[in-house]
């Protein structure tokens, strides 16, 4: 077998894949081993750093590469892609429940702090820049995937794979524990496990005011720099802090330019996207939206249903599948409401030595059943999008069809499928006797749009969280 297979190959892939992507994942791997691997074919065996590239590499591009290797070596080829010896001698870390749950590890001023304790950062925890703040036991391996955070998951992942190259900055926004702190605490660990002396600091919002003013009051605003301007990577939590905060601001502002002048990269997080930010100047606002912005959403069913069963798994405790599509069904908000849900189940069970079935299910949640029934319903749903919108009430089951009418009344019914355990022909009713088929398009037309239509995802969020109290 030829001994300079891997290099034609990179050379060939060199010029079929786009330039990025081949600068940013081919070309810095070493050179590949390529061995005889029996009934005339041969095995081609490359190392990389870490297992997110080993991820990413085997998932976009292995295909492709064996391809591409088959084709020039004539007969059959076989890619094997391993961990460089260093990463694959390092234990794995426990994965503790809010880890897999996918939970944000709050800072301990308080700000949305997290109903979980996580343990202390271990030794490994401290390579790098010291008091670098990662919790390292939230990483990509610990956070459950799904449709719902698939976009800025990948992102997170290329970003971890190949810093201030792309998506510079990475914007992650979306509600309260959907996990958008895991994933930049992950990016920061996959980072550390690539490259142990980066300069790497994760932070929340506050945290930065703190340190505004501390050096505002003391005038050392030199250390301040010296202390963000230097980072490989900077990490923060829920920018929306910054609003009203001039000063605060502006010094984030110098230390983003700095940043980004030296390919440092910059993930922030809110619970918006950057236009729909308030009080923050605009100057900051459209920075923040230059490089890729993604949001992170409610986990669909299924995921929810994933998620529950990993929880209890790590518990110690089996949950039936039709238990956990019956906590799923009925706690939709975010992870965290889930794991809630899950403890007072598991509690439930042990303190009545009962097994886990969907009625003792429903007993250990029926305060939270009760309330969710009690607030949301079809005709609650029909008056928060109306005076969202502006129209009357009425108009939600009228056979008015304008635009400024239809729209809000889809929506309406998009979240009357999403929020109750209403029937579609019982939608129907309750929207001036419509046919079933009416609510099944709106709602498929709704769910297909907020994908792509992020002042509608807005909308939608803002609509939940007030139907939700």
């Amino acid at each position: 077998m030829s001994a300079d297979l891997w290099q034609r190959g990179c050379e060939r892939l060199a010029a079929e894949l786009p330039e990025q992507q081949f600068n940013t994942w081919i070309r810095p791997l070493p050179a590949a081993d390529v061995a005889d691997g029996g009934v005339g074919g041969a095995v081609v065996t490359v190392r990389v750093p870490n297992r997110f590239k080993l991820d990413w590499i085997r998932n976009q591009y292995a295909g492709r590469i064996e391809a591409v290797l088959t084709e020039l070596a004539g007969k059959p080829v076989r890619l094997e892609i391993a961990l460089a010896q260093r990463e694959a001698e390092r234990p794995a870390a426990p994965a503790p429940l809010q880890a897999l749950a996918g939970l944000a590890g709050r800072p301990p001023n308080g700000v949305q702090g997290s109903p979980i304790v996580m343990p202390a950062p271990t030794a490994a925890g401290a390579r790098g820049l010291a008091g670098n703040r990662l919790n390292n036991n939230l990483t990509f391996d610990t956070l459950v995937p799904g449709r719902a955070n698939q976009m800025a998951r990948t992102a997170a992942l290329h970003v971890a794979g190949a810093p201030g190259q792309m998506y510079n900055p990475l914007f992650i926004y979306g509600g309260v524990g959907l996990g958008k702190t895991h994933l930049i605490h992950a990016v920061g660990n996959a980072l550390l496990a690539d490259k142990p002396d980066a300069r790497i600091l994760y932070l929340h919002a506050e945290q930065f005011i703190t340190d505004v003013v501390k050096n505002y009051q003391r005038k050392t605003f030199d250390e301040l720099k010296a202390k963000y301007h230097s980072l490989d990577l900077l990490l923060i939590d829920d920018v929306q802090f910054f609003a009203g905060k001039e000063r605060t601001q502006e010094e984030f502002f110098n230390a983003f330019e700095a940043l980004l002048a030296k390919r440092a990269h910059i993930i922030m997080t809110s619970d918006t996207y950057p236009k729909g930010l308030v009080d923050i100047d605009e100057r900051l606002t459209s920075r923040f939206d230059a490089g890729l912005t993604v949001a992170i959403e409610p986990p669909e069913l299924e995921m929810r249903v994933a998620i529950l069963m990993r929880k209890a798994e790590v518990e110690g405790t089996v949950m039936p599948e039709d238990v956990a599509f019956f906590v799923a069904k009925n706690v939709r908000a975010n992870v965290r409401e889930l794991e809630g849900a899950l403890r007072k189940i598991l509690a439930y069970s042990r303190f009545s030595h009962k097994d886990i079935n969907i009625a003792l299910a429903r007993e250990a949640l029926k305060d939270l059943l009760s309330i969710q029934n009690r607030q949301v319903g079809v005709e609650n749903i029909q008056k928060t999008c109306a005076d969202f919108y502006k129209i009357k009430v009425a108009d939600m089951y009228s056979k008015k069809r304008p635009a400024s009418i239809a729209r809000p009344r889809q929506i309406a019914m998009y979240l009357a499928k999403e929020m109750t355990q209403k029937s579609l022909p019982e939608i129907g009713e309750l929207f001036g006797g419509r046919d079933h088929t009416t609510v099944l398009h709106a709602v498929r037309k709704i769910a297909a749009e907020r994908t792509k239509n992020t002042e509608l995802n807005q909308q939608l969020h803002v609509l939940e969280q007030t139907l939700k109290g």
